[in-house]
């Protein structure tokens, strides 16, 4: 038998087992290896790993990692995702639809951000510092309080505000009749136009707003919460009065507490220079836009030219609902949901005299 046969011959047996018993190729997975591929976090919290993490701690890793695409306050960059806010927004035409106004389950953010997130940089986040960016994330959407732990013990303990708002998908019952059956293929409309493009439309973050997709940023962090903005301002000569009682010194603390939401972008106390946002010492019972050297917005600018002073209606009105107030704003926090947040930062605001 010439070696060609021989081959020939050798290869036949080889294809008889393989055809008996498979395709003859690989191996069957191990359970490790099975384990290592299955990441997924049902809404029990069945999946999730050990680990924990806290509010503050995910404020750092949120920072590093996030806040270049979403914003030091989860608000969204450019068109990038908005993590915060959208309350009460769901019956409009265009929703904001964040992890506090829409998302029904946490599950689905632990599982999101621990597959896909840091953009350009998938899956290297530890266990730990999933939990503690998702603890902020919360924190963000006033669903926790700045004490609040992240972890598999706790991860019930989180009420998701719209965990009822989704209903269960009966179409085959309600609507199936009117997609089945044999398809249109041809003259299905009178006519067809294209009415607009998604370029218009603005709807795709640009490659100059935050990462490009191999992770490189193409802005500085800096230049990308730049559009975070003026809040409010500090004194000026003329100064509208106060209230000559002191602040309550618990509330002043708990009000040092929210404040970190703030810190980001504006300083109090001595030393206190103006950053992202301006000074705030001296806010309070003061006219709007007098910190010197900080340049403020249009809408900013043109309300302290109307008379704006910053008094406690005026303050409370403004930090709940920075757009809603001042329209034109530049500032991109989404503001403070809570009257026991609002009570204790106007007290800590008013502890630091102009």
């Amino acid at each position: 038998m010439s070696k060609f046969l021989k081959i020939a011959a050798s290869l036949a047996l080889l294809g008889t087992s393989a055809q008996a018993e498979g395709f003859g190729l690989g191996r069957e997975a191990l359970p490790k290896e099975i384990a290592a591929w299955d990441v997924s976090v049902r809404p029990d919290g069945t999946g999730l790993p050990e680990g924990s993490g806290d509010v503050w701690t995910g404020e750092e890793v949120f920072a590093d990692k996030c806040a270049v695409c979403h914003g030091d306050f989860a608000e969204g960059v450019g068109n990038w995702p908005k993590l915060a806010g959208g309350w009460d927004t769901l019956d409009r035409k265009d929703p904001v639809k964040t992890v506090g106004s829409y998302w029904p389950y946490l599950s689905t953010t632990w599982d999101y951000i621990n597959r896909s997130m840091p953009f350009g940089d998938a899956q290297t986040l530890e266990p730990d510092e999933v939990y503690a960016m998702v603890a902020y994330i919360l924190y963000s959407n006033d669903i926790v309080d700045d004490d609040f732990v992240l972890s598999k013990d706790t991860f019930l303990d989180v009420e998701m505000p719209n965990a009822d708002g989704f209903f269960v998908d009966d179409r085959d019952e309600t609507e199936y009749a009117q997609w089945s059956g044999e398809p249109c293929m041809e003259n299905c409309k009178d006519n067809v136009e294209v009415t607009m493009r998604a370029v218009f439309l603005d709807v795709t973050p640009g490659v100059d707003e935050a990462a490009t997709s191999d992770g490189q940023i193409t802005d500085e962090p800096a230049q990308a919460a730049a559009t975070t903005e003026d809040t409010a301002e500090e004194p000026a000569e003329e100064v509208a009065e106060q209230d000559s009682a002191a602040p309550d010194p618990e509330l002043v603390a708990a009000g040092e507490k929210v404040f970190r939401k703030c810190a980001a972008c504006h300083q109090v106390g001595e030393g206190a220079k103006n950053r992202v946002g301006p000074t705030l010492n001296g806010i309070v019972g003061h006219p709007a836009g007098q910190v010197d050297g900080f340049r403020y917005s249009n809408a900013l600018t043109d309300m302290a030219d109307d008379g704006l002073v910053w008094d406690d209606e005026n303050l409370r009105a403004f930090l709940a609902d920075p757009r809603g107030f001042m329209k034109g704003t530049k500032m991109s926090f989404a503001g403070l949901r809570k009257d026991d947040d609002l009570d204790a930062i106007l007290a800590y605001l008013a502890s630091f005299a102009g």
